[in-house]
């Protein structure tokens, strides 16, 4: 567990470099802990996050605690993954409202410039990206595969959803608030447009469980061997596309009454921020049993589907997300960190989001040997090291080409007219 104790110190560290503590007086608030340079690092910490999540649910990490119940290497950030997402969220919801409220004319160009440029267009690219390497290293798709995944209506990267979803809720919030001039019908709506994102996955579960007969993917069905009737293919094919998504709404709430909040955090403080914990914490445990008591994987229970499940185990989820970015809105009224390495995470969190899933396959002969029987088997060298060389190489490459696939968009959007 040595790797996952040093990385826990680096991100104290990382923490506590550039940290700013306000003060213990009632008044002692940072006025700018919501700032373009707060949330740019707030993301970047997010990014980071993201990488290790991603890493840490590789088999070798999570068996290397050596045996069941045991939890392995970086095992915390195992099922983060979507709260560091929810931040994503938060601050996109909180700079949506703040720039309709401050921006003259802001609904001009938007469409272009918050969702063909920022969103769209790398999203395409990524899917050239991703199409010639997979294509160069060996793989090749039927012909109605590679039409779906070249034109974005399946998953040539899974870990693309993300644009995706992103391009929906800007959408819709630009359909909603450039034509509705009541703003409190505005908000409702924009909250039912997330409850049904996250009813269409409830609906779609995991696969194309409506294909055949009842429970065919149990059984010996020739549909499990078709590429359109796997997990992670279609839109919407995952909890991880809807589970964060409510993040956005509180953030335009902040946004929105962000002074009466404020003023109401002024007044006792540290038993508000207590009131938060325990808060946060409850909506932990309704989250986890939520998951054990209905689950999102209810295609496995023997049961068809079961939707309903699914819609219990989501509505037990999300408080869990908007709960955890209040709780670090709270916390950066005290105290918020920025550095330099932080705000370069945040400069290219969606560059890096992209692009890791090439360098989490790319490095893992780092980590596994072929097994005729088993298949690929994770190795363990002394300490653990071969998995710190892993982590680092994968951070670096993940840097690297999401830097190079930075400049890719850049030179596609400067020519959007």
């Amino acid at each position: 567990m040595y790797l996952t104790y040093t990385v826990y110190l680096l991100i104290l560290l990382l923490l506590l470099w550039g940290g700013k503590f306000a003060g213990f007086k009632k008044d002692d608030f940072h006025e700018d802990s919501a700032s373009l340079d707060s949330f740019m690092s707030l993301r970047g910490f997010a990014a980071i996050g993201v990488i290790l999540h991603h890493i840490s649910q590789e088999n070798a990490f999570q068996w290397a605690g050596g045996g069941y119940g045991k939890p392995g290497e970086l095992s915390i950030f195992v099922n983060a993954g979507f709260l560091f997402v929810a931040i994503f969220f938060f601050c996109s919801g909180y700079g949506l409202i703040k720039s309709l409220e401050t921006k003259p004319d802001y609904f001009k160009g938007f469409m272009k410039k918050r969702v063909l440029k920022t969103l769209v267009i790398p999203y395409y690219v990524s899917i050239l990206i991703y199409g010639l390497l997979r294509f160069a290293s060996g793989e090749r798709f039927a012909p109605l595969q590679w039409a779906t995944h070249l034109l974005g209506f399946t998953m040539m990267n899974e870990y693309a959803w993300y644009p995706i979803i992103a391009a929906i809720l800007y959408t819709a919030f630009y359909l909603i608030f450039k034509n509705i001039k009541n703003r409190r019908v505005c908000y409702i709506l924009m909250a039912a447009v997330i409850i049904l994102l996250g009813m269409i996955f409830c609906v779609n579960g995991h696969f194309t469980w409506w294909a055949g007969p009842k429970n065919w993917w149990l059984g010996d069905s020739p549909l499990q061997e078709k590429w359109w009737a796997q997990q992670k293919v279609f839109w919407f094919s995952g909890e991880w596309w809807i589970n964060s998504c409510p993040a956005l709404f509180v953030g335009m709430l902040f946004a929105r009454f962000e002074t009466s909040i404020r003023d109401w955090f002024r007044k006792f403080y540290w038993g508000k921020l207590v009131l938060i914990l325990i808060l946060t914490l409850a909506a932990m445990i309704l989250s986890g049993y939520g998951q054990m008591r209905f689950g999102w994987w209810t295609e496995f229970s023997g049961n068809g589907p079961d939707i309903g499940k699914k819609i219990a185990t989501y509505f037990c989820v999300i408080p869990y997300s908007m709960m955890f970015v209040i709780l670090l809105f709270t916390i950066m009224l005290k105290y918020k960190a920025s550095n330099p390495v932080s705000r370069f995470f945040g400069k290219i969190s969606l560059e890096t989001y992209m692009m890791n899933l090439i360098m989490i396959t790319a490095f893992r002969f780092l980590l596994y040997k072929t097994d005729p029987q088993w298949g690929a088997m994770p190795v363990y060298k002394t300490g653990h090291y071969n998995l710190a060389i892993y982590l680092a190489a994968v951070f670096a490459g993940t840097i690297l080409l999401g830097l190079l696939y930075k400049f890719l968009c850049g030179l596609i959007q400067k020519r959007i007219k």
